[in-house]
């Protein structure tokens, strides 16, 4: 019942993940990441948070991605019914779609990009979301928006779309969490909100909270220098 994509951009250690689903709260179920671990995507028609988390914690004590994926979805009897894609620190990336995912549903898998769906409207729609990515030249937050884009263009998921998410971590810049969770035009309505995260007064405030590059970062003091 929903896409979605991996990102990592190497040069700038950048991770990005978006998803868009014909259900309420993409974002709450499916993505999730830290700057130490990677990224993680869970959904299937019985998305197992579970996985979500136990993936995220593997690849954080070092498991590579495809690894971390044939551990965690091997151990689960219920895996026929989810799907779960990774991607962690060196790029590397893994992908599992249970035999009884609604079709049509599948993923995509190369270093640095993971893409999958179910009750899509057929591959086209991860060939989408892929290729609206790749030719992007933008930053990262409005590459996602534009693949998410290409996504729906191909068919998006077979019923139509009513939530969308968006995650970008950077160690230069706060997380960028946005969730439209119920929205006749969720991807439209996450690029306004997109939009308002990057105008004042909001914008201003996110470069005086910490970051990973500069854990100690804060508003400049207004007071006046002591003697």
């Amino acid at each position: 019942m929903t896409f979605s994509i991996l990102a990592f951009d190497q040069k700038t250690g950048t991770y990005g993940a978006a998803a868009a689903t014909g259900s309420l709260c993409v974002g709450g179920w499916v993505l999730r990441g830290s700057l130490e671990a990677g990224l993680v995507a869970s959904q299937g028609t019985a998305p197992s948070t579970l996985w979500r988390d136990a993936a995220l914690g593997a690849m954080a004590q070092g498991m590579a991605a495809e690894n971390a994926v044939k551990s965690i979805t091997q151990a689960d009897e219920g895996r026929a019914h989810r799907q779960l894609t990774t991607l962690d620190p060196h790029g590397g990336t893994g992908a599992f779609t249970g035999g009884e995912s609604v079709v049509w549903a599948g993923h995509l898998a190369q270093t640095g990009l993971v893409c999958a769906g179910n009750m899509l409207a057929g591959p086209q729609v991860l060939d989408g979301l892929r290729s609206a990515y790749s030719q992007s030249t933008q930053p990262m937050a409005d590459r996602l928006i534009s693949a998410l884009r290409g996504a729906a263009r191909a068919g998006g998921d077979s019923r139509g779309l009513l939530s969308a998410a968006l995650l970008v971590l950077s160690p230069d810049a706060p997380p960028l969490d946005l969730r439209i969770d119920h929205d006749a035009r969720p991807i439209a309505a996450l690029a306004e909100l997109l939009r308002l995260a990057r105008s004042r007064p909001y914008a201003d405030w996110l470069h005086e909270v910490p970051v990973a590059s500069d854990p100690n970062r804060a508003p400049k003091s207004l007071a006046a220098p002591q003697s």
